[in-house]
């Protein structure tokens, strides 16, 4: 197995530097915002960040590709072709440019497209997990009261989903995938059910303070970092369909023994089709 130590080194000091940006710009008073082609929002705090990051990794791995939201994609060369650094500037941007603290960087390290290093930093939560293969997954608070060690994280324990907590980020989402009714029967079966949202759905799964998280209409660069964070904390992170990585629109991370579960609750059932078929027609 490779020693990527050096390559999450890496993306710690990016996401310091990144920090260093986007929170100078939170809830300023002159922050630019526009809406891209997609209908996406985005400000003037997004597009420095992810210079802060390309001109980091310019510097540090000249030859490795990058996938960034606001830059595209720049192709590694040589060896490094197979090394693609993800990076999502600031992962919420609707909370961002309304005040709300849950938002971060997320800084991702792929080889032959599997994620294998995550740093997701979250200046207005203090808080900065990571993980890579190999090494273990860690959460260090950050800003004024900046703890020296990091924690191990791990995933809870939680084997029945009647006590489970989970996490579905937007209503919206699933109903837009022709999921909604299997959406709720998850949340008929789970403890409790909430929409917290964005990158913090999925660390508090890596935490074991939740057990369930999932979403769709995702983008790799939502979910490259959170992947190898969430498995070396002892979860699963697939697809709302089981697929593995993040290239498949949705994302559905557990702590792994209720993951064969959920994927069952949440499948389109044969009426899941019909009734989102008959509401199609009506409208």
């Amino acid at each position: 197995m490779t020693d990527l130590s050096a390559d999450l080194a890496l993306a710690l000091e990016l996401a310091q530097r990144a920090d260093a940006v986007s929170f100078d710009r939170f809830r300023a008073v002159d922050l630019e915002v526009t809406t891209k082609p997609d209908r996406t929002p985005v400000t003037d705090a997004d597009r420095a960040v992810e210079r802060v990051i390309r001109d980091g990794l310019a510097e540090a791995r000249p030859d490795d590709g990058i996938l960034g939201e606001e830059y595209g994609t720049a192709a590694g060369t040589g060896a490094s072709a197979h090394r693609q650094w993800i990076i999502d500037p600031i992962d919420g941007t609707a909370n961002f440019l309304r005040g709300i603290p849950i938002w971060g960087t997320l800084i991702a390290l792929a080889v032959d497209g599997e994620p294998v290093v995550g740093v997701v930093s979250s200046p207005a939560l203090e808080r900065r997990w990571w993980g890579a293969r190999g090494l273990g997954a860690f959460v260090q608070r950050t800003g004024p009261a900046a703890e020296t060690d990091a924690r191990p994280l791990r995933v809870s324990g939680v084997r029945d989903l009647a006590d489970a907590s989970i996490s579905y980020n937007s209503l919206p989402g699933w109903d837009d995938a022709g999921r909604l009714d299997g959406l709720l029967r998850l949340t008929r079966a789970a403890w409790r059910s909430r929409a917290i949202g964005d990158m913090w759905s999925y660390m508090l799964v890596a935490e074991g303070v939740i057990d369930v998280a999932g979403e769709f209409d995702l983008q790799p660069y939502d979910m490259a970092a959170l992947q190898p964070i969430v498995e070396e904390a002892g979860g699963r992170f697939t697809s709302v369909d089981g697929e593995t990585g993040p290239w498949h629109g949705s994302a559905l991370a557990t702590n792994g023994l209720l993951h064969d579960e959920v994927l069952d609750l949440v499948a389109p059932a044969r009426g899941d089709h019909a009734s989102s078929a008959a509401a199609d027609e009506e409208e």
